[in-house]
């Protein structure tokens, strides 16, 4: 059984993604990230780096993954779902990973912190973020214009490029003109598993922005 760690947020929907699509069973603990649950001193010995998610593997001898990026492929090798086993295969899924991992999430956060989440509205850095997101947002677009989805087969790339893409508006940039993406971003919005993954923790103040606002400028503190 697996151990989910998480609150709602991209790299958390990461994790609960991928495991409803390879029928994992797995409970949850809904770390509570304003209330500062994530740096408490049980919490910072399973993720040292204080950060959601994490999951623990009770049927490894409770063996701990941190860094959703990490907890993909640790979940993809366990099963051998998502991830192909020949090499080309397997390194194209883990170029996707690495450009979400590396390029969307960090640039996205930034954009969230700077267009929502600032008490002082910078317009240089919200249009610094906003541009490069925008940016790697072509850098899909472009790469899916000829692919049904990122890396061949559906896969951990894409559950992990999702899971930032869809919160585009969050960080006040659009897909208009991204018809390639806008398809890819439909199409696996509609997948059961990916429904129940982004339900996990369920929303909590569904629709009130000024809760989310006001919970993400503590962990700015």
């Amino acid at each position: 059984m697996i151990e989910l760690l998480t609150a709602g947020t991209p790299n958390g929907f990461k994790v609960s993604i991928a495991l409803e699509e390879m029928a994992l069973p797995y409970t949850y603990r809904h770390i509570h990230l304003p209330e500062g649950e994530q740096k408490q001193d049980w919490y910072l010995k399973l993720n040292p780096n204080g950060r959601i998610p994490t999951i623990i593997d009770h049927d490894m001898n409770d063996f701990v993954v941190f860094e959703s990026g990490a907890i993909l492929v640790y979940l993809a090798e366990k099963t051998g779902m998502l991830l192909p086993q020949d090499v080309p295969g397997r390194s194209q899924v883990m170029q996707w990973l690495m450009f979400q991992m590396g390029g969307v999430g960090p640039m996205m956060g930034q954009a969230n912190v700077f267009f929502r989440y600032a008490p002082e509205k910078i317009p240089y850095a919200i249009e610094r973020y906003q541009r490069e997101v925008r940016r790697l947002f072509e850098v899909l677009d472009r790469r899916l214009a000829d692919h049904t989805y990122l890396a061949g087969d559906y896969s951990i790339a894409d559950i992990a490029n999702w899971s930032w893409v869809q919160g585009h508006e969050w960080s006040g940039v659009s897909l208009d003109g991204l018809d390639h993406l806008k398809r890819w971003h439909d199409r696996i919005a509609a997948r059961a598993a990916v429904v129940r993954g982004k339900a996990v923790p369920p929303p909590v103040a569904q629709g009130d922005s000024q809760i989310r606002i006001e919970g993400a400028r503590k962990l700015l503190i």
